[in-house]
């Protein structure tokens, strides 16, 4: 089979101002970033139905979640469907790092595949502008008499790229305010969640004057809006804010927007690009980060819940491969047959559906995203295993076969999502405590026994719960591997705790940041960095992205 880059090649796209056209986007409103890549006018009339892409637990190379999901709408349009689909902008970490290129695989991708895998349209680099922007202004401000008082600093500096060396540094050497600081990954960065959340501009200013970068003498905290830094953000950020729009191999519209990971952040597109989308399209097909125990969660106990959302429907994503891994299997062994450790590895999938269909009350369907080395007894299991669990299954063949390898899984979704009459319930009550939020998080979505909160979460609770945040979501950040707060656990672990270390109120988010195991903030490069693989020649072809 040909290369993703070679697929891509031999496509030929159409103009965005045709893909604009056709979803009903005035061509003369774009702002044009080259012949297929543009900003768009924001919407918000939600004409169309929400259809949401999750998964099981991934393994590091991930679920095909995207390739799925651009599937999905690929195949929603072949059926007749006005669809499009909302997706996040890809991070320079994982491209260089362990995954690669996030933008769809074989022959349901989204182009054009290097400008969006790489700067794209600029909005990640205006994000780490404004994040840094914010840090020499309060440097600057100690620097000139720290009339806030500030003593305990907690914003930190962010880059767009994984960098271990970065975790914790000293800053201010040469003068007089010598200070640990440290650097987060810009997908991690507030100032990413806050974008991601915002509805309009003013929006955003509020929220990035709302955001907490530090404490003073008598542990008040100090703002942005303190240091008067969120009309210069807004600045930075005032192209960043609108949607960008691209198209899938085949032509479906898909406007691409945000992109914060769901293991450290809220892990899903902006609001604005989902609100835009449902405004212009029937159906909307969007995606949240790695597993339904940390992005469907988020994309629901939050998103949904500021934003009024929805989903008609919920798809699944599961590999035969990654539950046989989730069994036991070993990685070299994983495209032979293993019945055995299949079975195994089923309620990590098991666990995923009820808590969409019980704990969140919504409609899904497993979509069993096909491998060659997959066997019909292995395919025929897990069919069986959700029928069981009262969801249809259906395998997808959308990376050999692109829009036509999902047509069977369409139909099913678009049937479930028309008929769907579900009313959307949240893991917890905004009125309950801090701790009470991450704790039926943990034991209703986890299948915890309990949370351990160690010293520091306790005390910085303790305050929390005295403060705006008590009232707001939880945003816990843990391991994409497990369904515990250990990557060792996989599949579906039983008598465990999760311990909480930390907690941190992102008041521009509107959420507390609970952090769980030893997630970082900071991701380091592997090994053998996909860094390492890639070449351009001289034309400015680009190998070894995926």
């Amino acid at each position: 089979m040909k290369s993703d880059i070679e697929i891509a090649e031999s496509v030929r796209l159409k103009p965005i101002t045709e893909i604009a056209a056709a979803a009903g986007i005035d061509p003369d409103s774009l702002e044009l970033y080259g012949k297929y890549k543009a900003k768009v006018p924001t919407a918000d009339t939600r004409k169309g139905k929400l259809i949401l892409v999750t998964a099981i637990n991934p393994t590091a190379a991930g679920e095909g979640k995207t390739t799925i999901s651009i599937g999905l709408a690929d195949a929603m349009k072949r059926i007749g469907k006005n669809v499009c689909l909302a997706l996040r902008e890809p991070s320079l970490g994982p491209v260089f790092g362990v995954k690669g290129g996030a933008a769809g695989g074989g022959y349901a991708q989204i182009a054009p595949m290097d400008d969006i895998n790489l700067h794209f349209t600029g909005d990640l680099h205006a994000l780490t502008a404004a994040n840094n922007l914010l840090s020499a202004m309060i440097d600057n401000h100690i620097y000139f008499g720290n009339k806030s008082g500030l003593k305990r600093i907690t914003w930190r500096r962010c880059l767009d790229c994984n960098d271990r060396a970065l975790r914790n540094v000293v800053v201010g050497l040469g003068w007089n305010c010598v200070r640990e600081d440290g650097f987060d990954i810009t997908a991690a960065s507030e100032v990413m969640a806050a974008l991601c959340l915002s509805k309009d501009m003013p929006d955003l200013k509020r929220r990035l004057g709302q955001m907490i970068v530090g404490y003073d003498g008598d542990e008040k905290p100090v703002t942005a809006h303190d240091l008067q830094a969120e009309e210069a953000m807004a600045i930075l950020l005032k192209d960043a804010i609108k949607p960008n729009l691209v198209q899938t191999l085949e032509g479906t519209p898909a406007f691409v927007h945000g992109g914060p990971f769901a293991n450290i952040a809220h892990g899903c597109n902006s609001v604005i690009a989902t609100t835009t989308a449902l405004s212009h399209a029937d159906y909307v097909v969007t995606e949240a980060g790695f597993g339904a125990d940390l992005g469907a969660e988020k994309f629901l106990d939050i998103k949904c819940r500021m934003n009024g959302l929805n989903p008609s429907a919920v798809v699944i994503v599961a590999t035969v491969r990654a539950l046989k891994n989730a069994g036991g299997a070993k990685k070299e062994s994983l495209g032979e047959e293993n019945l055995d450790a299949l079975q195994k590895g089923l309620p990590n999938l098991l666990k995923h559906i009820e808590n969409i269909t019980q704990v969140f009350g919504l409609d899904c369907v497993v979509a069993l995203n096909r491998f060659a080395t997959d066997t019909a007894r292995e395919i025929d299991t897990v069919i069986a295993a959700a029928k069981k669990a009262g969801v249809q299954a259906v395998c997808a063949d959308c990376f050999s076969k692109g829009g036509a390898g999902g047509e069977e899984m369409a139909k099913l979704v678009t049937e479930i999502a028309d008929a769907s009459n579900k009313t959307l319930q949240f893991a917890y009550d905004l009125n309950d405590s801090l701790e009470d939020k991450i704790t039926a998080v943990a034991k209703r979505i986890y299948g915890a026994d309990g949370v351990t909160f160690a010293p520091k979460a306790k005390k910085a609770l303790a305050a929390l719960n005295q403060s705006p945040a008590a009232k707001l979501p939880v945003c816990i950040a843990k391991t994409q591997y497990s369904l515990s707060d250990n990557a060792a656990l996989t599949g579906r672990p039983v008598g465990f705790t999760v311990t909480v270390r930390d907690a941190v109120f992102r008041a521009g988010a509107g959420f507390t940041v609970a952090m769980a195991g030893d997630i970082l903030l900071m991701p380091g490069l592997p090994v053998e960095p996909n860094a390492q693989k890639m070449t351009i020649n001289n034309s400015g072809v680009i190998r070894g992205l995926f």
